[in-house]
């Protein structure tokens, strides 16, 4: 359909061209007889008039420049590229197309070339066209179907990078499926380092669990991972949807136990009897005994807590101030939470700073201050332990959120 929208436009214009045009009766007559039989849809005896427009010695420039638009015009609508290309270089050569026109011409062609499974030609009129200022998001496509097919990963790697630059330049978010094309264009050539990058793109895009469960599997292989994060690896899950095993949710409300942070625990076993994930089957029993457990942490909690703080203010170092700090962020005071954790921090002597500013970033975001707790959590780089990748992930699903 574009083919033909295209060549009624330029049948139109060498119309145009022809009643402005001084033209004598002997090239004048076929064309119009051409003109007639494109109207007619009978394309291939319209170039046979166009050819005999053409036979006519002595024509003037105008007169092959109207030949050559009225050939253009009924090669494109038949389909005949080659003839097509032959006058589109002559009627470029001469000047006689605007550049605008030029890039929706050698579109065409592209697509043209492409149907009549002539690669080469397609892929060279796709090149030109974009090489020319062309912006066609077909002619990009084009190009990387004809690279997948050669199996030149890089290059369709290269064209894809090019376009997700291009689009984010502008303001624009990428479109999932060229995401989605340059990650797998990046598996083949095994470049880990943009593979990750895009799937983070389109994490943050195009919220989906399963760019969030890949990223998630590759921080948990990160070298010398410390078992220490378990519960984070956990909060990303749920946060992603990837929370789906009964195992995994009472692992998690567990570990909320350990970690003095009760409230968080009650949500994840809320959560996980909401999924019914917990509560039914064999081991519903066990489950309803957590629930329980618990519960009973919940209240014991919340009456120690301020004592805890107490003890964590009057203690020299501010590793108890943190964590403190943190349980009251859990427990749905953010605020307060935040200025406890900023003030161990200002303490000083900390067993482990990054993990420090790994909970005063997510408190940050748990307040509402998304720039800046992206902005402290960016700002970790770790020491080896995962600390830095993990706070990496935290600033991704801030973005997202």
């Amino acid at each position: 359909m574009k083919r033909l929208t295209l060549a009624a436009a330029v049948f139109v214009f060498a119309l145009a061209a022809t009643a402005q045009e001084a033209v004598r009766p002997e090239v004048g007559k076929p064309l119009q007889a051409a003109a007639d039989l494109i109207k007619a849809k009978r394309y291939r005896e319209a170039l046979a008039k166009v050819d005999q427009a053409d036979a006519v010695p002595g024509k003037t420039a105008a007169e092959d420049a109207l030949v050559e638009r009225m050939r253009l015009s009924a090669a494109l609508a038949a389909g005949d590229n080659d003839r097509a290309a032959k006058a589109f270089e002559a009627l470029a050569a001469a000047g006689r197309i605007p550049q605008a026109e030029q890039l929706r011409i050698m579109e065409s062609l592209a697509g043209g070339y492409w149907r009549a499974n002539d690669k080469a030609k397609a892929v060279q009129w796709a090149q030109r066209h974009l090489r020319e200022g062309g912006t066609s998001a077909s002619m990009r496509q084009l190009l990387a179907a004809a690279q997948a097919e050669s199996g030149d990963y890089g290059a369709i790697a290269r064209q894809l990078q090019a376009e997700v630059a291009e689009a984010e330049k502008a303001g624009r978010v990428p479109p999932e499926d060229r995401l989605k094309s340059l990650a797998y264009a990046q598996q083949q050539i095994n470049d880990t380092a943009g593979y990750v990058a895009t799937i983070e793109k389109l994490a943050v895009h195009y919220p989906n669990k399963d760019y969030w469960a890949d990223l998630i599997t590759r921080l948990q292989r990160t070298p010398n991972f410390s078992s220490r994060y378990q519960l984070d690896i956990y909060r990303l899950k749920l946060a992603t949807g990837n929370l789906t095993q009964a195992n995994d949710y009472l692992e998690m409300a567990q570990l909320a136990v350990q970690a003095r942070l009760s409230p968080e625990a009650m949500k994840v076993v809320q959560a996980g009897y909401a999924a019914r994930v917990l509560g039914t089957g064999p081991e519903a029993a066990r489950h309803q005994r957590l629930k329980a457990l618990v519960e009973a942490e919940l209240a014991r909690d919340k009456e120690s807590l301020p004592s805890d703080l107490d003890d964590a203010q009057a203690a020299r170092g501010g590793d108890a101030l943190v964590a403190v700090g943190f349980r009251y962020v859990m427990a749905g005071d953010a605020a307060k939470g935040t200025t406890l954790i900023e003030q161990g921090i200002a303490k000083g002597q900390l067993k482990r700073p990054d993990e420090a500013q790994l909970r005063l970033g997510i408190a940050q975001l748990r307040a509402g201050n998304k720039a800046k707790g992206t902005k402290t959590l960016r700002a970790i780089k770790g020491g080896g332990d995962g600390a830095g990748e993990l706070a990496h992930l935290y600033a991704l699903q801030g973005a997202k959120g």
